[in-house]
């Protein structure tokens, strides 16, 4: 069913709550199942194996499959740690129909990207195969029910390619390492119960993946790869009887073994007992505290009752996430952010879990607000008018998803299908959910919902507490903690007051203004109006999603304009503003008055341009709230002292932590290496910085820049009627204040470093190496010579899965981009990442160069090339029917006083690039005598210290 409150879960979280029991709609019988809509054909052959099939046109001529099978690394006997994850690896090494590497160099031959859409996951219960096909041509579903099938059990699990693999693996198993590995060995085990599922990493470790034996790979293929635990999911713009036949003919005929290993699933034993445990590591860069309840074996029973307990679940956590949100807010927060709630474990467990990280009073403070607003809710419960605005919140969402019915990608209904295969999550379709919203929504009293939220928050009860943090100071004891919890649950409680907010942003229509001039493009679908006090609009009506209206606009202006010295307050402006509130209103009256409603509007200094962002729902009532909360951002800001020292202590202590990170450390060296300390080089912000931002300067610099709309074009893109909207536009739009100011970027100077400058980065406990490779230099822009960029880059991207990673196994994952930028000089920037061993960043870096060379001097195989623009024609075709990408081209096409009907042509332009231009640009954009190389190598090891009264995790 449609996600209706997307709300962070913690991988970890365990409870004691039940759900409560569902109160009876009129027309739905809380006992009965919630039925299956027309609107997918859910099957199964006789072997067992389970199909879901769709027609979806969202993207058109695309087919989304995937296998999805019962079987992940908690099935894994002794010797074969790891090998749940390694036979996924193999799948795509050689199968009956694709010798090794033939079926990834066919799937980018139709423009499928390995990695981005050709991929496979890996969990504890399940392994999933994703596989998006386009159909232009009935070959491609074909070979790609083909591949399905060989995924299924045509796998070839050759000796040497196995052996080859064992290199990829551990690289990916490199990725993982360091601190969030190293604290859950300790975690894990605790939250898990001693359950197998601490037992079970994924991936297995270095040493099981070094050691196991060829035949132990092969034994957990043949058991659990077998049709009973298998589904088919195939969603997407074809023709549901022709797949149908496709699933029959491909997987009919796979059998189950003639004695099959049961297929149990792992008991998580509840809590005996309460009990604490800190656990630190040099590396963590913030202090965090879990509180765990018992878990409880609650799988949906797919009832009318269930799905009702679920909307009670939603929006008991949504009230108690909006009073955390507050307590945040505070001029001195007792924490950074917090978290409570429901959330799954594991498949059929869940449990309640709250969360804090740790403000600069540290735990005691922390721990007291967080458990005393989770016991405010449990003892007085909430109020009708929070039950009011979650509801309506809650409402806007299921009307979204409603309108969106035909607009919906396919990939979101196979997200819905796997897990219904393998969680049983009933899947009524979107009419017969909205008709459910529609009546049990109204029907949930504040009785029924406080009665919930008694049951389901925990009192006392026994617990697992649990303390992550830094070693810059001492970790509290397991009694200490103990004793916070237990004085914040027993703490006394009063009921909060509720005060009243304005139902509308603005009461009364801003004085129009007028369009003076319109304009119709018809090729591109746009029309262009001017109002009467010079700001411009360009409207594209689409259909793509029925309930989307985006706004963006641009101009030159920016960061750059400012002076040296007010760099900290502006480059903090575009943060510190919209934390203020809006004009008169308070962030906390802002987010009840848009309760029901999505309406949004933000601001931003960038480093040489003013930007807008906005989006609305496509009613006229959203798209007028969207323009109303433009209008006022120009129209002034709300200070808030409070709010800043709020938002300072935060920040404080996020930043305080922060060059712990390897990652942090890393980028400063690099930022500095690549425009050698320059002033205005885009670095991340220091603690040191902090003492600099003056709110009042920041509100002063903001205001400069947003206080007229002189020189914005905004463009919109959605599903709206140009002449519905064009009184709102000239309403709002065209009574904006447009007083003069310079619509104009500063060069300040900014340049990369020239000649060839190494830097090395010793940092992280872990055996693991970074490394950045960034080519820079003087660019003349062209719409040709982008896309002959662009095909270079992706190219190399070829090159470095098939060697790199494929050939000689130094990688598991590496990334080039690169573009010219226009403004404030003609350049372009090339960049790569690529994580390896640090005994291999020698060899792996010559490889790279060799493979650079490569193209210099022979350019590409003709065949790559072809796979980039098929990939390029399958993104384009994408891209034409997504609104956010047209506000983006219009956009850019304004900004720059480009040709915007390039926009329709970039098919045909890529078609032309030919392997000589590739070969030349190759010698223009790499040059070896003009990059920055920085290393990310482990610092030297350090002996490590005895923990005390504490679990300590190197």
């Amino acid at each position: 069913m449609r996600r209706i409150f997307a709300r962070t879960v913690l991988a970890a979280a365990i409870a004691t709550a039940l759900l409560a029991p569902a109160v009876s709609s009129a027309a739905f019988d809380p006992n009965a199942a919630v039925p299956t809509g027309p609107e997918v054909k859910i099957g199964k052959l006789p072997n067992g194996l389970t199909y879901y099939i769709r027609q979806n046109k969202q993207p058109s001529r695309r087919l989304e499959l995937r296998l999805v099978v019962k079987a992940g690394s908690i099935l894994e006997d002794e010797d074969q740690r790891g090998l749940a994850h390694f036979a996924e690896h193999m799948a795509f090494n050689g199968s009956t129909h694709f010798r090794k590497h033939e079926m990834v160099s066919y799937l980018q031959s139709i423009g499928v990207k390995f990695g981005a859409d050709l991929n496979a996951f890996t969990g504890y219960d399940q392994t999933i195969y994703q596989l998006p096909v386009p159909t232009d041509k009935q070959e491609n579903i074909d070979k790609g029910f083909t591949i399905l099938e060989d995924w299924a059990h045509g796998v070839a699990f050759n000796d040497a390619d196995i052996d080859k693999e064992r290199n990829v693996v551990l690289e990916e198993l490199r990725t993982h390492k360091g601190v969030t590995e190293r604290v859950n060995k300790v975690v894990m085990p605790k939250l898990f119960g001693g359950s197998r599922y601490a037992d079970r990493v994924i991936g297995g470790t270095d040493e099981s993946i070094r050691g196991f034996k060829a035949d132990a790979l092969r034994r957990f293929y043949r058991d659990w790869y077998r049709p009973d635990l298998m589904a088919v999911v195939a969603v997407g713009d074809v023709e549901p009887e022709e797949i149908e036949k496709q699933i029959k003919a491909h997987f009919g005929g796979l059998q189950n073994p003639a004695a099959p290993r049961p297929r149990t699933y792992v008991e998580i034993p509840s809590l005996a007992a309460t009990e604490a445990l800190a656990v630190t590591d040099r590396e963590l860069a913030m202090n965090a505290i879990s509180v765990h309840y018992p878990v409880s074996h609650a799988p949906d029973a797919g009832t009318y009752g269930s799905y009702r307990a679920r909307m009670l679940e939603r929006l008991t956590g949504a009230m108690l996430a909006q009073r955390l949100g507050e307590v945040s807010q505070q001029a001195n927060p007792p924490f950074v952010g917090a978290s409570s709630g429901l959330g799954q474990l594991a498949p059929g467990y869940r449990g309640y879990t709250a969360r804090v990280v740790l403000g600069a009073g540290g735990s005691a403070p922390a721990l007291a607000a967080l458990l005393q607003e989770q016991q405010r809710a449990r003892q007085l419960g909430f109020t009708q008018a929070e039950l009011d605005r979650a509801r309506k919140s809650y409402q806007r969402n299921d009307d979204r998803g409603y309108n969106e019915r035909n607009g919906t990608a396919s990939a979101a209904y196979v997200a819905e299908y796997i897990r219904n295969f393998l969680a049983g999550e009933p899947l009524p379709g979107a009419e017969a959910e909205h008709r459910m919203v529609q009546e049990m929504l109204p029907s949930i009293t504040l009785e029924e919902l406080n009665a919930f939220a008694r049951k389901t928050i925990p009192g006392e009860s026994n617990k697992l507490v649990i303390y992550v943090g830094g070693e810059t100071a001492p970790a509290p004891a397991s009694a200490q903690l103990l004793a916070e919890v237990a004085a914040g649950e027993k703490a006394s409680v009063v009921a909060r007051e509720e005060t009243a907010v304005a139902s509308r942003l603005m009461e009364a229509p801003a004085k129009p203004g007028s369009i003076v001039d319109e304009s119709v493009d018809k090729s591109l679908g746009i029309t262009r109006l001017t109002f009467s006090n010079g700001v411009k609009a360009i409207l594209k009506p689409t259909g793509f999603q029925q309930d989307q209206v985006l706004l963006g606009a641009r101009r030159y202006g920016g960061q750059h304009l400012f002076d040296e010295k007010d760099l900290p307050s502006a480059r903090h402006a575009s943060v510190l503003v919209p934390a203020m509130g809006l004009k008169d209103f308070s962030p906390v009256e802002l987010r009840r008055m848009m309760a029901g409603r999505s309406a949004n509007v933000a601001m931003a200094l960038g480093s040489d341009t003013d930007e807008i962002g906005g989006g609305a729902g496509a009613s006229l009532d959203e798209i007028e709230t969207m323009l109303q909360m433009l209008w006022l951002r120009f129209d002034g800001v709300r200070r808030d002292e409070g709010l800043f020292k709020s938002w300072l202590a935060k920040e404080e202590e996020v930043l305080r932590h922060r060059d712990v990170t390897p990652q942090a450390r890393f980028g400063d060296v690099l930022v500095d290496a690549l425009y050698a300390k320059h002033p205005y080089e885009p670095r991340a912000t220091v603690l040191a910085d902090l003492p600099k931002v003056d709110l009042d300067r920041s509100i002063a610099l903001y205001r400069q820049r947003f206080s007229s709309a002189k020189g914005f074009t905004f463009v919109f893109a959605g599903n709206f009627e140009v002449e519905k909207i064009k009184p709102l536009l000239a309403a709002y739009l065209g009574s904006l204040p447009t007083p003069d100011l310079p619509v104009a970027y500063r060069d300040v100077g900014l340049r990369f470093a020239s000649g060839v400058v190494k830097r090395e980065v010793k940092a992280g406990a872990e055996p693991k190496s970074d490394v950045s490779l960034t080519f820079t230099g003087p660019a003349a822009w062209s719409p040709d010579e982008q896309l002959r960029l662009d095909a270079l880059v992706e190219i190399v991207n070829l090159r470095i899965v098939e060697v790199l990673r494929e050939k000689l196994g130094l990688i598991y994952s590496g990334r080039m981009t690169g573009g010219i930028a226009r403004v404030p000089y003609e350049h372009y920037r090339i960049a790569t990442s690529l994580p390896t061993g640090p005994d291999q960043v020698e060899r792996m870096t010559a490889a790279l160069f060799a493979e650079l060379e490569r193209l210099k001097t022979e350019g590409p195989d003709p065949a790559d090339l072809d796979k980039v623009k098929q990939a390029w024609a399958q993104s384009w075709q994408r891209n034409l029917r997504n609104n956010a990408y047209w506000v983006s081209a219009l956009g850019s096409a304004e900004l720059y006083g480009s040709d915007p009907h390039r926009i329709l042509d970039q098919m045909q332009r890529g078609g032309k690039i030919t392997p000589e231009d590739v070969k030349l640009a190759a010698r223009r954009y790499f040059n070896t005598g003009n990059y920055v190389q920085v290393v990310l190598n482990p610092e030297d090891p350090k002996p490590a210290q005895k923990p005390a009264d504490k679990l300590t995790a190197r």
